[in-house]
């Protein structure tokens, strides 16, 4: 049976955006110290990739795919948002995805500071605090230019594609999104998951769905689940690979 060209071209996408095809090597960190390719972890999205476009894991952009061909197929309207993009795969996975199917009605939002992890201060969650993420800001922090740059090399960067350059605080409550179909966050911190929430997932589509890719990170999962629990939310939280989790809202 032959394979739809469809089909080919996001499976060719993902192996490329995560780049399990040349198999570059990781930048080494505290919870992946190895400095070797390993084809497990750069499946479940663990390592940093030295020059792969997504460190999310092919796992992971399998989720993007269902969530997004999900929401086509049954007519759910609105746009496609990742907030806290590194060097932009996953948003470039989400356009290939409107690309394969021919949609010319809805974007994809490119949401981060473009310049790393935030300091956090006196007023920043104590978890925040203790997590520090703004240490690794050497390996984090990606330009708009190089994101825009990365977009170009898959010719994916036309109109369909908004850039939202700035602190999630400043940005996000100002953007001129209408309505959402696709809500990913990847931005680990308590602070910048709740304020993702509390502003993005009003204008999410009944429908639509949630992706949090750091939801293994005991500091954001306490913000998700605080958010939730403010807001009465209880649509069911599914695991994507161990790491990542999502759940589509109903109402």
């Amino acid at each position: 049976m032959s394979v739809p060209c469809r089909d080919l071209y996001l499976d060719l996408m993902k192996k490329v955006l995560s780049n399990t095809i040349y198999e570059d090597p990781p930048i080494p960190a505290p919870w992946a110290p190895e400095t070797a390719y390993d084809s497990l972890n750069r499946r479940l999205g663990v390592d940093w990739p030295s020059t792969a476009h997504t460190m999310i894991g092919v796992l992971r952009l399998d989720n993007i795919q269902h969530c997004v061909e999900r929401v086509l197929a049954d007519g759910i309207p609105g746009d496609l948002i990742e907030t806290g993009v590194w060097r932009g795969g996953a948003c470039i996975f989400m356009r290939a995805v409107l690309r394969a199917h021919g949609v010319r009605d809805r974007q994809v939002w490119v949401a981060d500071s473009f310049q790393g992890m935030p300091v956090p201060d006196h007023s920043s969650h104590h978890a925040d605090r203790d997590l520090a993420t703004h240490l690794h800001n050497d390996a984090i922090a990606v330009g708009l230019h190089t994101v825009r740059g990365n977009f170009e090399r898959y010719d994916l960067l036309d109109d369909q594609v908004r850039f939202l350059p700035g602190w999630f605080h400043e940005t996000l409550p100002e953007a001129p999104i209408e309505r959402l179909a696709v809500l990913r966050l990847d931005s680990d911190l308590y602070d910048s998951t709740l304020h993702t929430l509390e502003t993005l997932y009003p204008k999410l589509s009944p429908g639509g769905f949630v992706i949090v890719d750091d939801y293994h990170i005991p500091v954001c999962r306490e913000a998700v689940h605080d958010w939730r629990l403010r807001h009465g939310v209880r649509d069911a939280i599914e695991d994507i690979d161990g790491l990542g989790a999502f759940w589509r809202r109903t109402s």
